[in-house]
């Protein structure tokens, strides 16, 4: 058994409010709050999910037809990977030694994505991955991402995986992590949504896959004030559906809460990570292991990245090929596209 080295690791689930007024409001926040928790002695801080510029608050409580404006406008402010946005979080985090994950709404040409950018201590971009399935309302903003990005990095304080909010309801995509042996986990969710129930379905979900990744898991979520609230809809009622749901946590491989949550304002939770525990907890079920049974149960994953065209390399035009020698090989076929998807089994 490989058992984790005996060493601690400080993290840091930041729950903030983003700016909607400033364009470059929120990065400013997310530079100060990495500035906080470096002083506060982290060595890892987790952020909301799209933080930045904001999450799309208004496709939850507003009709299609009403969407259009507020749509243009994150457009107009999402975050172009690698960009500005990116090269000012890269030099925070290489300035204060810290990975910093961080949740943006990703422009790429005339589409949106939900992203996550894993940020290493040095600023190097370990990671940008794409949420696979945006949830319901989301899908008015957001496009899909692909299996390419379900990957598990290598960085200064342990092997980092992510998932944005209900990603985590996808049981093969958690185990597509864990099959690459986790060690820090790192969930996103909007906050300020949907209602208390949102925060106890969280607080269920991320200590599930603690216990069965056997791994620590950070969540943050966002918060909004009551200003922000009614700036996103004047209407009483739908005002109540951006209330609640903020469950920022950190939970040990055992599904121990390591400090208090907060769920109410802004703030972060930091607490110690024992690595040893990863081990402890292993020793007992490892779920990608000696607790997995491959031969009766395992995953294919198509790890490529998603293409839109895929080009044809035929050793022989189609029109010069005859009738008679349809059958005939000595007349090869066109040659296989080598980047077509390929499956690769994740068990163990």
């Amino acid at each position: 058994m490989n058992a984790s080295p005996s060493r601690t690791v400080r993290a840091a689930a930041i729950q903030i409010a983003p700016d909607f007024e400033r364009p470059d409001g929120t990065l400013d926040r997310v530079c100060s709050a990495i500035d906080e928790a470096a002083a506060r002695g982290a060595q890892i801080a987790v952020f909301p999910e799209t933080f930045v510029p904001y999450y799309p608050y208004f496709s939850f409580v507003l009709p299609p037809m009403l969407q259009g404006a507020p749509h243009l406008k994150l457009a107009e402010r999402a975050v172009v990977v690698p960009g500005p946005v990116t090269q000012a979080v890269a030099e925070r985090a290489r300035a204060r030694s810290m990975v910093v994950v961080l949740g943006v709404n990703e422009r790429d040409h005339g589409s949106l994505y939900n992203t996550q950018l894993v940020f290493d201590a040095d600023g190097t971009l370990a990671l940008k991955r794409r949420k696979i399935t945006p949830t319901y309302h989301e899908r008015m903003v957001w496009g899909m991402g692909d299996g390419a990005g379900l990957k598990v990095v290598d960085t200064a304080v342990g092997r980092v995986g992510a998932l944005a909010c209900w990603e985590h309801y996808n049981p093969l995509a958690r185990y597509a992590l864990m099959a690459q042996h986790e060690e820090i986990h790192c969930a996103q969710f909007p906050g300020s949504l949907v209602g208390p129930v949102f925060a106890e379905q969280m607080e269920v979900t991320i200590r599930h896959h603690a216990l069965e990744s056997g791994c620590f898991v950070v969540n943050a979520t966002g918060w909004l004030t009551d200003e922000q609230i009614r700036s996103v809809t004047p209407d009483a009622q739908l005002q109540k559906a951006l209330r609640g749901g903020c469950h920022t946590a950190i939970v040990s491989p055992e599904g121990k809460h390591l400090a208090p949550p907060l769920t109410e304002g802004e703030g972060m939770v930091v607490a110690d990570l024992d690595m040893a525990l990863i081990a402890k907890r292993k020793r007992m079920m490892d779920s990608v292991g000696h607790y997995a049974r491959p031969e009766l149960l395992s995953l294919a994953i198509n790890d490529r990245p998603a293409q839109t065209t895929v080009p044809m390399h035929p050793t022989q035009p189609f029109a010069s090929r005859s009738p008679e020698h349809e059958h005939d090989d000595t007349h090869p076929q066109p040659a296989t596209d080598d980047r077509a998807p390929v499956l690769r089994v994740a068990a163990g």
